[in-house]
């Protein structure tokens, strides 16, 4: 009975390990504790949500690779989950914190999130071609991207939430920030890359309709003007967002 726990033990912590990719754990639980099932199914519903859901980076995704197709996409898809992580890592050790007491910064923050979303949406409202947006309409960098997450509302919403209700106080918040990080790393570049995918088979379509032989583009510049409206939508909910907090916490 005794090797029959022990064995029972030992599976436990190499299932935590394959789970959570820290093998400190195995080393030193006494240290640290795996989330209960509950803290999971939670975590992964609210990656869920705010990963999958319209919003400034997967409206991006989807406009690039519909402009420049997928490989010319994938490197802003790459850049929205190192960017976000760097931002999870800041406020996991306490930047978030001092956004969230200092009104001056959180309010610069907002004013260049929607200062960047709405440039963004004119450059990609007046793109009708896909070789005018391939040459300068619509280009973000990689690092581009990754500076984004910083002006991304939603994803400090996000990042300051899995911090509030997953890391926030506890002794073992280092173990659990690398237990996190790979799963929301994940969520955020599949999620991107979903939206990339439907982007680029849009692409021959979007071209259309030809006439006499030629591609006119006229779909594109439909598609291109809605979602720089998807942006600029999003800009106004994140603005209204700011003031309902502001609001509410006076």
């Amino acid at each position: 009975m005794e090797a029959v726990s022990h064995t029972e033990h030992r599976l436990h912590h190499q299932t935590v390990w394959f789970l959570y990719g820290f093998q400190g754990y195995i080393e030193r639980p006494e240290h640290a504790s795996p989330m209960t099932d509950t803290e999971l199914t939670a975590l992964l519903l609210l990656a869920t949500a705010t990963s999958f859901t319209p919003g400034p980076n997967t409206t991006l995704s989807t406009a690039l690779a519909a402009n420049r197709g997928l490989r010319g996409a994938l490197h802003f898809v790459c850049a929205v989950p190192v960017g976000w992580g760097l931002l999870f890592v800041l406020c996991s050790a306490g930047l978030g914190a001092m956004v969230v007491a200092v009104p001056l910064l959180r309010w610069g923050i907002l004013a260049g999130g929607l200062i960047y979303l709405l440039w963004l949406a004119s450059r990609l409202a007046r793109s009708s071609s896909l070789s005018e947006a391939d040459s300068a309409r619509l280009n973000v960098t990689f690092w581009q991207g990754v500076a984004l997450q910083f002006l991304n509302i939603k994803a400090w919403m996000l990042a300051l939430a899995v911090v509030a209700g997953w890391i926030a106080g506890r002794q073992d918040a280092t173990e659990r920030t690398l237990q996190i990080l790979p799963l929301m790393l994940a969520f955020g570049f599949f999620s991107n890359l979903l939206y990339a995918l439907v982007g680029s088979l849009l692409r021959g379509w979007l071209a259309g309709p030809v006439v006499e032989g030629v591609a006119t583009g006229r779909r594109l510049l439909v598609f291109n003007r809605m979602m720089a409206g998807v942006l600029v939508l999003t800009a106004l909910w994140m603005g209204i967002s700011a003031l309902g907090t502001t609001g509410a916490s006076t």
